[in-house]
């Protein structure tokens, strides 16, 4: 079983609020992401929030508190990375504003991760490489490393991380405008 870490801290600034509690097709973002993720097989899945409260969640879904989240996605990443479970061999870690993230899509991911479990597995969508994304333990250490408002990009990239076509992958939720849009 591979782990999820959910990444759910943001405070949702240009949102309005946190973008993990809005209701999209009736559940929350979060509610939504950990369903999808168990659902792909994933376990445990772990929802890395701020400072407020996400509700009832179904599933079996373990909640840190990052207590740390301004500073950005590199704490919630490093929050999650020091949940694990300490026989983790890996972790698929994904964020709640991508509406087309599915189920398809995550087994898909951790089938092309099965086929070398040591080397990272990344989507690809624009020009570049995002999450929904699997890394490998040997890279945690590069995970706790982070600092910032920065993902695992770089470690993606820097490692040739296998690739999966997202189409739709660079649709992200990070204003009201484009959560209507989403709902058209």
């Amino acid at each position: 079983m591979i782990p999820a870490l959910v990444l759910a801290a943001g405070s949702g600034r240009r949102m309005g609020g946190p973008k993990a509690l809005l209701a999209f097709e009736g559940e929350t973002l979060l509610q939504r992401t950990i369903r999808v993720a168990e659902a792909a097989g994933c376990a445990p899945v772990i929802a890395v929030v701020g400072d407020w409260d996400p509700g009832p969640l179904a599933g079996t879904v373990s909640v840190i508190s990052n207590l740390e989240a301004a500073e950005g996605m590199a704490s919630s990443i490093r929050a999650g990375i020091a949940a694990l479970p300490p026989d983790s061999e890996g972790a698929l870690i994904l964020t709640v504003d991508q509406p087309s993230v599915d189920t398809g899509l995550l087994r898909r991911l951790l089938a092309l991760a099965a086929k070398d479990p040591t080397h990272p597995a990344a989507s690809a969508y624009g020009d570049s490489l995002g999450i929904p994304a699997f890394l490998p333990r040997r890279l945690f250490p590069s995970l706790l490393a982070l600092r910032g408002d920065r993902g695992a990009k770089a470690i993606l990239l820097r490692e040739g991380a296998a690739t999966l076509p997202f189409p739709g992958g660079e649709a992200d939720l990070d204003t009201p405008e484009d959560l209507e849009r989403f709902r058209r």
